[in-house]
């Protein structure tokens, strides 16, 4: 399965929609370089696939107001990978050279955060997927992903 970066987000707040950036350092074991949310834990780094995203805007509540990428808080936003198909210790190749590896899936909305309460629903604990960082290095916008699924 293969797919590419769509859209890098990050903020130095946690809360608070991440502002997308054209390229960014995913740190071994620590996740985004200048991120609120890197550190040495499992959730180093969120994707969220943009046709998740596009499915919300399809909500009969979004109107004008549409979501963007890093509304979510996710770090990457990708296109044409299915991350729902994806199972713990999956990995993501990025250029053939970063590693990232599920760590998990989903994730609990913090007392129906500002995506609930303006839709009604909050993809991120159906969709949403965190990863280390295994091998680290430079990404930007348009770099490939493929997965490589554990057989374990």
């Amino acid at each position: 399965m293969k797919g590419k970066i769509h859209s890098i987000n990050i903020s130095t707040k946690k809360g608070i929609p991440k502002t997308p950036i054209e390229e960014a350092v995913l740190q071994e074991n620590f996740g985004m370089a200048g991120d609120v949310h890197a550190g040495e834990q499992l959730k180093q780094v969120s994707l969220l696939s943009w046709e998740a995203i596009e499915r919300q805007n399809n909500c009969p509540k979004i109107k004008s107001d549409k979501l963007k990428p890093g509304d979510f808080a996710e770090n990457i936003t990708t296109v044409g990978l299915d991350l729902s198909q994806l199972k713990i210790k999956d990995r993501i190749i990025i250029n053939e050279n970063i590693i990232l590896e599920i760590s998990q899936i989903g994730k609990e909305c913090h007392a129906y955060c500002s995506i609930y309460k303006k839709t009604g629903d909050c993809i991120m604990p159906r969709e949403g997927i965190f990863a280390r960082v295994i091998t680290g290095g430079q990404i930007k916008l348009g770099d490939e992903l493929e997965v490589i699924t554990c057989t374990k």
